[in-house]
């Protein structure tokens, strides 16, 4: 399954990881169909433990809106079976901000997650991670 939003964010599934990429801030708009399509994407593990890998590009500081609807999602991918989140932040200004808000989300859905700053590290890490699960 692979969905692609040109220049907003692309979702594919890679065996037990979803690997995203998110480009910039997101608008209401971009953020609902986001939203949609996790969603639909969580859908396919049935419930088996899997991981994320998502890669945020460039200044993406959440909207206190967007922050509530990313919980939200994040409590659904639980129930899908995720059990760890690896996030990468790219050519950002504002990774300080970002590492503070995905702290709170992830924390609030008890997830285990970690921040870096190269996709290979984190990739690494979260395979690791699903091989002790």
């Amino acid at each position: 399954m692979e969905t692609i939003v040109e220049d907003k964010y692309s979702i594919a599934s890679r065996s037990n990881i979803l690997q995203v990429e998110a480009f910039g801030p997101f608008n209401d708009r971009v953020t609902e169909q986001y939203i949609e399509d996790m969603y639909s994407a969580c859908d396919q593990f049935s419930g088996q433990p899997w991981g994320l890998l998502i890669a945020f590009y460039g200044n993406s500081v959440f909207s206190p809106e967007a922050e509530e609807a990313l919980i939200k999602v994040n409590k659904y991918r639980v129930k899908q079976g995720l059990v760890a989140n690896a996030s990468v932040l790219i050519d950002s200004s504002t990774a300080d901000i970002q590492q503070l808000q995905l702290r709170r989300i992830y924390q609030a859905c008890n997830i285990t997650f970690y921040v870096f700053s190269d996709i290979n590290s984190a990739k690494s890490w979260l395979e690791q991670y699903l091989q002790c699960v």
